[in-house]
């Protein structure tokens, strides 16, 4: 297993990271953000490849990916995996494992990437204290709850085309709302993960994001897509990328 690596430095906090408006603190006063940063204090640094927690095991703490990205994927015991999401900045790492308290899936750093760690027991004992907390999980509790239904929706009603361009314009949509942009970017997962994800082979992705070359939507240089028309791509792909 790959090392975690803990990161001290207390520099960047939620009371002033650049992630403020999308992470856990979005919507909450200034106020109420520097409360936050009394307990959210521990960050963890993953090399690629590394593992953040394994499907089964104990639930301790939810994790913000301040840096880089991850994928979350279920194996069975044949060793079959099916990838269930990717994660970006912003973005909350494990909420699927709070029924239970135990992790449902595996994440993988897909690059070096950094998370901060925000352990339950501390959040449970502030958020009596704290409306704007309860408030936030129940956002991000509802906003997986409609990822994985839209996910579901796409494998089920969509064709093999429309769901390669529906998800090159969820990418571009979520980094735009980083600040990046939204034409031009670098998919971080490998066009195997991307069909693992959306049900279709690594051929049958590859075949469509090169057809999407050729007809002239996309430009390709191996992991760097620009999105040529992207009006054109909303038209393919219908309302998966609503």
């Amino acid at each position: 297993m790959h090392k975690r690596i803990p990161v001290t430095s207390d520099s960047i906090r939620c009371s002033t990271c650049m992630l403020g408006d999308l992470c856990l603190p979005l919507g909450m006063s200034q106020r109420d953000r520097q409360v936050l940063d009394e307990i959210i204090k521990e960050r963890i640094r993953l090399p690629k490849g590394g593992s953040l927690f394994q499907a089964g095991d104990a639930v301790a703490a939810v994790y913000g990916i301040r840096s880089g990205s991850i994928k979350t994927q279920l194996e069975d015991a044949a060793g079959q995996v099916q990838i269930t999401g990717f994660l970006l900045p912003g973005e909350i790492v494990g909420l699927d494992g709070l029924l239970q308290l135990r992790q449902a899936s595996h994440a993988v750093a897909l690059e070096t990437t950094e998370v901060c760690v925000i352990r339950l027991d501390e959040m449970d004992g502030l958020a009596p204290h704290l409306p704007s907390l309860q408030q936030q999980f129940r956002r991000l509790l509802s906003k997986e709850i409609s990822r994985s239904q839209q996910m579901t929706a796409t494998l089920a009603l969509l064709r093999s085309e429309q769901r390669v361009a529906a998800f090159l314009l969820n990418v571009s949509q979520r980094l735009a709302a980083l600040g990046y942009s939204a034409e031009a970017f670098v998919l971080r997962m490998s066009r195997a993960d991307i069909g693992n994800y959306l049900g279709l082979t690594l051929e049958t992705v590859s075949r469509w994001l090169s057809r999407f070359a050729r007809d002239g939507l996309i430009q390709l240089r191996q992991r760097e897509v620009t999105l040529l028309q992207p009006q054109a791509l909303q038209q393919l792909a219908g309302t998966a990328c609503d």
